[in-house]
């Protein structure tokens, strides 16, 4: 059946009614979260600007390594845009975050153009969190409606608009060198003004649909975008790849946007296809003699009757037995902690936190993404102490955005199909997924010739995947009631692990032969602008111990796996299937009455 997320009688203004059709329409508004996607991930291109910070203000290793825990504690304490998402409507989300993004980069941008004195290195870090937090609303404000709206097929949606911000990184540097052409400083302006103008633009296409039916073409869809940005990827990649070995005029990197641009754009066709689709079948149904519709039904309970009673969405599970249980789960976001319900169906926010099943999300999250953002956030350093010249370095940083969204998307397909076919948990799939970067690790640990394009292709690749598979099992296993809120909790792990093993264990190890290496050179701290470390004994020890976490998180794993077993051998997803046919059942019958 077609999706019927507006009625609109078949005596409407035509083009008007479909115009409100698709602007108001799930497919619409996929596509918007696709570009809000697209520019929510300038924190994953620090690498590529965070030499021009550490140069202009004069900061050693270390100093930098704060800011970029400072910019990853913002970038994943999303808790405020969560909460805030559960009392106020997506729009106000994304204002908030419009306006925190372009505050954050252009202070920051101010600082290293030297427009403004220079700041101590505490306002550079606030600066810096603010810019990145701005990314939590953008995700949380498109990113969990449009999750509710496709309940079903998550793993899949999650998947794209996770890949979106995994490319994010790449469409970034091919804009900013048509608009700035090659200016590292300019790069941080651009992320400041263009998310904010996106989210302005589809501030009020971003809601949760009250009522949603079934859809012929839904996976089909999915595997069209898919294949759309597969091909983004793989155009961004060979860009990329001309680009280190050619040399680009102004005018070709120009083409290369517009290109870019125009790839960017196509899913804004598959919605209109779609919707087309879907306003025929309107006008076809609408002509249907009423008699064709069933609606000779036994009358049902009014507790039940979806006429008299709005049809409680499938993400909202009500205690059947009523009474104080009832009140607790419907009137408190803390509800009975003990008293915790069934996998899958909806915990409130004390219930998940503290339940067994996410302390070792936590932990595993904490091992995993904490290991990835710190080799993430030392590309850019990791290619200088090898001597791999600057646009070279620049190449890692968007190989690594590219093999960040195929983790993230094909993980989010590649999973789905496996739950459904072979019952195999997404669990093990994260398990997987730390098991790759420890070889990453090792890669950089003891390089050889071009080692660290294989390592930014494992690093990146597995990152998404971690990514993407820690925002499905927290739905899966918690339910959708207070995502919103979950969401952004269990990925507070990520700036924990990030500030220990970034700061004060890459950071400093990298300091400290730094400053062996000046020492040989009859050299002291003051007499250099900024501490550089060249060898490859720079980040040995560091990736070592690195690739010992990541392999500690995915024996840690195992048990979470042990655990889903037997919950991921169920159908998990029966409830929302029964919610769409019953939302069929009801919007038919309005229909039909509607046209009698």
């Amino acid at each position: 059946m077609a999706e019927t997320t507006v009625l609109t009688s078949s005596h409407g203004c035509g083009l008007c009614g479909f115009m409100v059709q698709f602007l108001r329409g799930r497919w619409f508004m996929m596509f918007a979260t696709f570009l809000i996607m697209s520019g929510s991930g300038a924190t994953y291109i620090f690498g590529a600007y965070s030499k021009a910070i550490k140069s202009s203000l004069g900061y050693d290793q270390s100093t930098l390594n704060i800011l970029g825990s400072c910019k990853d504690l913002g970038a994943t304490i999303g808790v405020l845009s969560g909460l805030l998402a559960e009392v106020t409507p997506s729009w106000f989300v994304l204002l908030v975050g419009a306006l925190m993004n372009f505050s954050g980069y252009f202070l920051v941008w101010l600082a290293v153009t030297k427009r403004i004195p220079k700041p101590p290195v505490w306002q550079m870090c606030v600066y810096i969190c603010i810019g990145a937090n701005s990314q939590n609303f953008a995700n949380t404000g498109s990113l969990v409606p449009c999750v509710k709206n496709f309940p079903e097929r998550r793993g899949m949606m999650l998947g794209l608009m996770k890949g979106f911000v995994g490319l994010s990184g790449a469409i970034f540097t091919q804009l900013y060198l048509a608009i700035y052409h090659n200016d590292a400083k300019d790069m941080i302006l651009l992320i400041g003004w263009l998310p904010a103008v996106i989210s302005l633009v589809f501030l009020f296409c971003i809601k949760e649909m009250k009522k949603i039916s079934g859809h012929p073409h839904e996976v089909k869809v999915m595997y069209q975008n898919l294949i759309i940005t597969v091909g983004l990827a793989l155009t961004l990649m060979a860009l990329t790849i001309a680009q280190n070995y050619f040399n680009f005029s102004h005018a070709d990197y120009v083409a290369s946007a517009t290109g870019v641009c125009v790839l960017l754009f196509l899913p804004f066709l598959v919605a209109v296809k779609e919707e087309l689709e879907t306003w025929q079948q309107k006008k076809e149904d609408a002509l249907k003699p009423p008699n064709r519709v069933v609606t000779e039904e036994p009358p049902l309970p009014e507790s039940s009757n979806p006429r008299k009673q709005e049809i409680v969405p499938a993400h909202c599970t009500i205690d059947k037995g009523g009474g104080d249980d009832e009140f607790r789960q419907e009137g408190c976001c803390c509800g009975d902690i003990c008293n915790k319900p069934k996998r899958g169906e909806d915990y409130t926010i004390c219930q998940a936190l503290l339940s067994a099943d996410m302390i070792i999300l936590f932990i595993v999250t904490f091992c995993g993404l904490g290991c990835s953002q710190a080799a993430v956030d030392n590309l850019g350093q990791i290619g200088e102490s090898l001597g791999y010249p600057t646009k070279t370095v620049n190449t890692f940083v968007s190989l690594l955005s590219i093999w960040n969204y195929f983790g993230r998307a094909l993980s989010g397909f590649g999973s789905e199909q496996l739950l459904r076919k072979w019952k195999v948990p997404r669990t093990l799939m994260m398990t997987i997924s730390l098991v790759v970067p420890a070889i990453g690790d090792l890669i950089i640990a003891l390089p050889f010739p071009g080692s660290v394009y294989i390592a930014s292709v494992l690093v990146g690749f597995a990152y998404g995947v971690q990514l993407t598979m820690v925002f499905v099992i927290i739905s899966e296993l918690f339910g959708l009631k207070y995502y919103s809120t979950l969401l952004n909790c269990g990925q507070l792990a990520s700036p924990i692990g990030s500030y220990f093993l970034n700061v004060r264990i890459v950071g400093k190890l990298y300091d400290k032969e730094a400053l062996k290496q000046l020492a040989r050179a009859g050299l002291t701290r003051s007499m250099v602008p900024d501490l550089t470390c060249i060898g490859t004994q720079c980040y040995r020890t560091s990736f070592l111990i690195l690739a010992g976490v990541n392999t500690l998180g995915a024996l840690i794993s195992l048990i979470l796996v042990m655990r889903t077993r037997e919950y991921y051998k169920s159908n998990i997803y029966m409830k929302f299937r029964d919610e769409m046919e019953a939302n069929e059942k009801e919007i038919a019958m309005v229909s039909s009455a509607d046209h009698k």
